[in-house]
């Protein structure tokens, strides 16, 4: 039996998956990511814990095809990281560098990237080859999928859909050093920004004004049947919407599958997405579908693995 190994490399662990090469996943394990000194054990780390599985399993180096790997930051097709900050990489190839290590082959894509063909070959993509991934977390994350394969770009960029600009009357400072991306709206914080701003032009009353206001907190409120918390989530529509009309137009995706925490609010985040979609898309984009995604933090591993799983 082949096997082969898919990585998730992310801030704070490395997530980690054997397969065999029909893409069964095996068992999943984690090590932590140690980002000191600019990252330099990181990939020498996910070595060492490979070499130490196939050593626990008896299985043989020629049996293994190969590892793949998601990473956050620009990746291009070669596998060269261009800048991580958060793992303190500069530009390094590290496809490469843990090939060289393990003597196997390595493909290696940008992590969102990666989720979303995870999505398309295993999760709430599966049966299409043109799909684009959202990610709805502390930022927005997105992957593209076209006849397959990623749309990585020329210099692994493709895909960063959360820097669509959205906004012209913007005073904050996006993250990315702009104003008015679409991820200062539609990803957790962004929400939670956009429900600061209603309740303190308003003195109406709302379940929000008695705890906490989070991404979870206001879809609780829009389920309970309140009027602030449904106005908020209609405005997060119309940003959402707009920004996916706008992928729409360049990608003429078949389906959007959702994630990340904001998702778990369920297919009711559809009702406020889907009708600003409709309104501002080019009419051969209408009929899209919209699904939310199935694999959750597993998501990286599989993708990682169907990079070496032709």
């Amino acid at each position: 039996m082949g096997y082969c190994f898919g990585v998730d490399i992310g801030g704070t662990t490395v997530k980690l998956g054997l397969f065999d090469t029909q893409g069964e996943l095996l068992e999943k394990w984690e090590i932590p990511t140690r980002t000191e000194n600019n990252g330099e054990a990181i990939i020498p780390d996910i070595a060492e814990t490979i070499k130490a599985k196939i050593s626990e399993k008896s299985i043989d180096i020629k049996d293994v095809t190969g590892v793949g790997m998601g990473a956050p930051g620009p990746i291009n097709k070669d596998g060269v990281v261009h800048r991580a900050a958060n793992l303190g990489w500069g530009i390094i190839n590290i496809a490469k560098q843990l090939s060289d290590l393990l003597n196997v082959p390595v493909e290696a894509g940008n992590d969102a990237n990666v989720a979303a063909l995870g999505e398309m070959w295993k999760g709430g993509g599966k049966g299409y080859k043109d799909m684009v991934l959202i990610t709805l977390g502390t930022g927005v994350g997105g992957g593209i999928i076209t006849d397959g394969k990623i749309l990585t770009g020329s210099m692994g960029a493709g895909g960063e859909i959360g820097h669509i600009h959205v906004e012209d009357d913007e005073d904050d400072t996006c993250g990315c050093g702009n104003k008015g991306c679409l991820e200062q709206y539609a990803s957790a914080t962004g929400i939670v920004r956009l429900a600061k701003r209603k309740l303190a032009s308003t003195g109406e009353d709302s379940m929000l004004r008695n705890g906490e206001v989070s991404a979870k907190s206001i879809f609780d409120a829009v389920k309970a049947g309140d009027r602030l918390a449904d106005e908020i989530a209609e405005e997060f529509g119309v940003y959402l919407g707009k920004g996916l009309a706008a992928i729409a137009c360049v990608t003429n995706p078949e389906i959007f599958v959702i994630g990340g925490g904001v998702s778990k609010a369920g297919e009711i985040l559809f009702k406020y997405i889907e009708e600003p979609y409709k309104k501002y898309v080019f009419h051969s984009n209408r009929d899209v579908k919209f699904a939310l995604a199935t694999l959750g933090n597993d998501a990286g591993i599989y993708g990682a693995v169907k990079l070496v799983i032709r």
